[in-house]
């Protein structure tokens, strides 16, 4: 495994790299099972495999939030290497945005609701962030994990309107034996939150049951009280969405594939979760 800090040197290795077998898994570091296993299926579906480990500016909204990210390099090298990963991308910002990145995306509804709502900015940030590591690598797939499905319905927009060569692969939640998504920002939970939050994917699977007898806007208030009856957890949001357009459903008929999506406060740190409920 090769270590770049710098996209000249990246890029001039893989121009020797077939593309059409270039599987690409763009990480913000502080490496976890659920990114190991985006790498590990990138190995067995593609000749190479690069991941980037890059905390984007561009993104946070609350510039506290970017300070206290966790970057844990040393073991976020460890890890890939073991996952199979062939090349792996460790840049400054200089390196990403030699010159501040002006671009403004427009993606209609689908980054105007939840996420998009409550964090302004976030996702051109990501589309901002994105477009440019998939014109460094050039990929022929990218790997995605469920958690950030929202995010997931972004990049797939910003791929059609700039016309990239790239299939977007999207893979399963991994939890922890508890039922809590993997994220990089467990490891900022102190004891009592991080005992509170395997709550929020209980709720989200009682919720899919629910949904057999309760309408949307009655399952919303029901997820809201299961979920803040520890009073350790405050939910930002939950919607229950079409999974093509991430906009609220009014009745269980509006859309074929329904995804009940989540945010929740857990003391300082924000956690989201998701579930599929039709």
């Amino acid at each position: 495994m090769k270590i770049f800090t710098s996209v000249k040197e990246l890029r001039a290795e893989l121009e020797t790299a077939e593309q059409s077998g270039i599987g690409f898994v763009p990480t913000m570091g502080a490496l976890h099972a659920g990114h190991r296993s985006l790498v590990e299926r990138a190995r067995r579906e593609n000749a190479t495999v690069v991941v980037s480990v890059f905390v984007n500016p561009t993104q946070f909204n609350d510039k506290n939030d970017l300070r206290h990210y966790p970057r844990t390099p040393e073991a976020d090298a460890r890890l890939l290497e073991r996952a199979g990963a062939d090349f792996v991308l460790m840049p400054s910002v200089e390196e990403i945005y030699p010159e501040p990145d002006g671009r403004q995306f427009d993606f209609g509804q689908i980054d105007k609701v939840m996420e998009g709502a409550t964090r302004p900015g976030h996702f051109n940030g990501v589309a901002q962030v994105v477009s440019r590591l998939f014109d460094i690598v050039r990929p022929a797939r990218a790997y995605f994990g469920e958690k950030d499905f929202q995010q997931i319905a972004v990049v797939k927009a910003m791929v059609d309107q700039l016309s990239l060569p790239v299939e977007i692969v999207e893979c399963e939640i991994v939890r922890g034996e508890d039922g809590l998504a993997l994220s990089s920002r467990n490891t900022l939970l102190d004891a009592e939150h991080r005992a509170a939050a395997p709550q929020i994917y209980a709720a989200l699977r009682a919720a899919a049951e629910k949904s057999q007898e309760l309408t949307p806007e009655a399952l919303k208030a029901w997820v809201t009280a299961e979920v803040e009856r520890n009073p350790l957890l405050k939910v930002i949001y939950y919607q229950s969405v079409d999974a093509r357009t991430m906009q609220e459903v009014a009745a269980w008929s509006d859309a074929e594939h329904i995804q009940g999506c989540i945010a929740v406060q857990a003391g300082d740190i924000r956690l989201i979760d998701n579930i599929r409920i039709r």
